[in-house]
């Protein structure tokens, strides 16, 4: 066993002073760093300045032209490096509303708020592989675009760094790169051979009615038991009118009427989410969820129609097919057959396929990144406790193999793509076209 680095209580491994899978001692130490520092001082989407600037921080240390607040609190670092394809690096700043129930010394300083669904991760590993990729430039050739994104959480912040002219102000990428932590045993990464998330809509709703007092509720029109009934019925939505074999799921996530026990209140509230793997499920389910809360709406008598709000919608997230090949070859000849698996399709969510589209060209790869500790993973096989998932108060990346493998991954994919002609092509397709 070679020299360890220390990160609060917990040690992270080197072997023989270069770092799990190679990464150099120096820049892990520093991406650790980074870590604990992102994941003690969290920020909500929207709300990522500080977040963003020691992002920003890190980019300028390293040699890139860097650009902040583009789509928000977005960053953009640029590294040129001679002619060659341009590849895109993305990485999200946003935490979540949780509150932290790990009992790490590193801790959110921040109450209600934490990095529980591994974002401060993904930078970290972003940040270490653009230092490797900087300390190498003469292994490479072409521009590496690093991007910080903010609002993740909640489906806004891609499109917005889009709309903001992400490509035409940077570059078009020929490939966009991310990971993203997994409840999967760390050192491992996984691969889906289709789609590997769901895409989503996300839906607010308000049902009006008439308050008044709740001894007299004939003189009222209650919508919480419009509601009610709404949230009941939208469940049958799944289980009667989509196909068993077909991935679907519609959750209700807050339902929110009144303030008082003895006053009826004038309109109830509703978010809810849909998800499904294709775009025609996704719209099928949200014209059902419209039906339903009309016909309840009416069969209640609300004296107005209801509202409806689409808050963010995301495609389904299906990296290009030759490119992961490709990124799945580079991660076997890095860690092994053995530490690549596949990935299943899951329902979860990201705004990440905004990044890549036919009309512009940009083809994607995306993995996922093991988290959960050999002492946590041996106990669930072994019928105890899951490991804690994404969004949970207790989730904590094994920090000392997750984070210098998520350096590596990236590292190791960007690498692939911009390596110089004269050791061999990228095993990409060409598209014809050329950046410097």
């Amino acid at each position: 066993m070679g020299p360890r680095a220390r990160a609060g209580n917990e040690e992270v491994s080197t072997v023989d002073g270069t770092g799990t899978a190679g990464v150099p001692r120096d820049v892990l130490r520093s991406a650790i760093e980074l870590y604990l520092d992102l994941h003690a001082h969290p920020e909500l989407s929207g709300a990522e300045s500080r977040t963003a600037a020691r992002l920003a921080r890190w980019m300028e240390r390293y040699g890139c032209t860097v650009t902040r607040e583009v789509g928000g609190h977005g960053v953009v670092g640029v590294l040129r490096n001679g002619p060659g394809p341009t590849v895109m690096l993305r990485a999200e700043l946003d935490a979540l509303p949780v509150d932290e129930q790990t009992g790490v010394p590193y801790a959110s300083t921040v109450p209600g708020v934490m990095h529980a669904c591994g974002h401060d991760l993904h930078m970290a590993a972003a940040a270490g592989a653009l230092a490797q990729l900087a300390g190498d430039r003469a292994a490479w050739s072409g521009t590496l675009l690093v991007v910080g994104q903010p609002a993740e959480e909640t489906l806004t912040g891609a499109r917005a760094m889009r709309a903001d002219g992400l490509y035409e102000r940077f570059g078009t990428p020929e490939v966009v790169l991310a990971q993203h932590s997994a409840p999967l045993p760390a050192g491992t990464v996984a691969h889906g051979r289709g789609p590997l998330l769901a895409g989503s809509t996300a839906m607010d709703v308000i049902i009006h009615g008439r308050g008044g007092h709740a001894g007299a509720p004939q003189l009222t029109v209650d919508p919480v038991p419009a509601a009610a009934a709404v949230v009941l019925r939208l469940q049958t939505v799944v289980s009667r009118e989509t196909a068993p074999a077909e991935q679907v799921v519609l959750s209700v996530g807050s339902l929110h009427a009144g303030q008082r026990g003895n006053v009826i209140p004038d309109e109830a509230e509703l978010s809810l989410c849909v998800r499904a793997f294709s775009d025609a499920a996704l719209d099928r389910v949200t014209a059902a969820v419209e039906r339903i809360v009309r016909a309840e709406c009416a069969a209640s008598g609300c004296p107005k129609d209801p509202e409806f709000v689409v808050t963010a919608r995301s495609p389904v997230l299906l990296p290009d097919a030759t490119t992961t090949a490709a990124v799945r070859r580079a991660h076997e000849d890095l860690f092994g057959a053995h530490r690549v698996v596949d990935w299943q399709p899951a329902t979860a969510t990201e705004d990440f396929p905004w990044f890549g589209t036919e009309a512009d060209g940009v083809r994607t790869a995306y993995w996922m990144l093991g988290v959960t500790g050999a002492r946590q993973w041996r106990t669930a096989l072994d019928g105890g406790a899951p490991p804690p998932s994404n969004h949970a108060p207790d989730f904590a990346p094994d920090l000392r193999t997750a984070l210098p493998t998520g350096i590596a991954a990236m590292t190791a994919a960007a690498r692939h793509i911009l390596r110089r002609a004269d050791t061999g092509e990228p095993d990409l397709p060409d598209t014809g076209r050329r950046t410097c």
